[in-house]
């Protein structure tokens, strides 16, 4: 595998681990997580991250399929261009939903 895609999945697993990070203390309660701003904008910062990395690597090898890969590039571009129309609702749903998928295909595409 390319150098340059390995170290793009290095770094949407360091995101999803730094997101991760965020909950160690605290449960994953979305009532309190809506409530925190410094760790709303440190996972929105993460999730541009993961969007930014999934689309360099999806440009640079068209045959390396992650689940959602244009889910995940879009939404990294509503909160760079649309960021106040970023619903904490959505934003919850892909910590929940999408990331722990994600992580595990990545972690399955960095063993080859």
């Amino acid at each position: 595998m390319n150098r340059e895609i390995k170290t793009w999945l290095f770094d949407i697993i360091s995101a999803i681990t730094e997101i991760d990070s965020f909950f160690e203390e605290e449960k994953k309660v979305f009532e309190i997580y809506s409530k925190d701003i410094k760790t709303k904008r440190a996972v929105e910062r993460n999730i541009e991250i993961i969007g930014e990395a999934v689309k360099r690597i999806i440009d640079k090898d068209g045959k390396i399929n992650l689940t959602n890969a244009q889910k995940i590039v879009d939404t990294r571009n509503r909160i760079i261009h649309g960021y106040d129309t970023v619903s904490d609702d959505v934003i919850w749903g892909i910590i929940i939903n999408h990331l722990p998928k994600l992580k595990k295909e990545v972690e399955i595409l960095m063993i080859d």
